[in-house]
């Protein structure tokens, strides 16, 4: 018995130290690359969250995010996803929280949750009208689905890094979509989902996310004016209600 503690402590001190040395590697070696769209993002997340007291919380695409991770510090219980083996060409870990290695388009996930959140994930997916689907089935009746991602009121972009205005000097391996009215209203109509509050965010000047100069900081506005990036409360209920009762700032 005293032979396995001693082992397990062995074990444990190594794993301590590797995790050391991992945070100390990220802290010494980080550069400043620019502010970007978390922060109002992660606001809506919690301010939504503070209103709702969920008991359960799926969070998919989590990625490397420490999101699940701050949500399971507040109290709520949370399931992460990612689609690791499609998405992630070389595998990934989340060192903050476990990751389910789950296709939200294909899910195996069985249960129903208070609330789901889907940050900044749903523009990488082609298939995004089977994720939403799928997100809504494992909603509870009456539960939220909070989303963000890029957004133009007017037209859908198939991906915004191929659009002539676009910033990127080096296109990513994945695609991002900015999507539009028609297909926020196809989601509700195929779900019978419900527009609690949406907010509308300026973050360039030109019509789509990285198109244009850099606005800082970004700027909160309202529906008829320029946006790329939208924040998005449903609800899975009754009826496909496509009405906006936005919290927005002012023209």
């Amino acid at each position: 018995m005293m032979l396995y503690i001693k082992v397990r402590q062995f074990m444990n001190a190594i794993g301590l130290a590797y995790a050391r040395l991992v945070c100390w590697r990220e802290f010494v070696t980080s550069r400043f690359s620019g502010i970007n769209e978390r922060a109002v993002e992660y606001a809506f997340v919690f301010r939504q969250l503070a209103q709702l007291c969920p008991f359960t919380v799926l969070d998919v695409g989590s990625g490397q995010s420490a999101l699940p991770h701050l949500m399971r510090t507040c109290g709520y219980m949370v399931t992460a996803t990612d689609n690791i083996g499609a998405y992630w060409r070389f595998g990934m870990v989340n060192r903050h929280f476990h990751v389910i290695n789950d296709d939200i388009t294909a899910t195996h996930l069985t249960g129903e949750f208070d609330v789901i959140t889907c940050i900044s994930v749903l523009e990488h997916i082609q298939e995004h009208d089977q994720a939403v689907q799928s997100m809504f089935s494992l909603l509870k009746p009456g539960g939220h689905l909070i989303l963000t991602f890029p957004y133009n009121d007017r037209g859908y972009h198939g991906n915004v890094y191929d659009y002539s205005g676009s910033q990127v000097s080096e296109k990513p391996h994945f695609i991002t979509q900015a999507f539009s009215r028609s297909e926020l209203e196809g989601w509700l109509a195929a779900n019978r989902g419900t527009v609690v509050e949406q907010e509308f965010w300026r973050f360039y000047t030109g019509d789509y996310w990285t198109c244009g100069e850099r606005v800082q900081p970004p700027e909160q506005v309202s529906r008829e004016m320029p946006h790329q990036v939208t924040c998005l409360l449903l609800r899975k209920g009754q009826g496909a209600e496509t009405a906006v009762t936005p919290r927005q700032a002012d023209p």
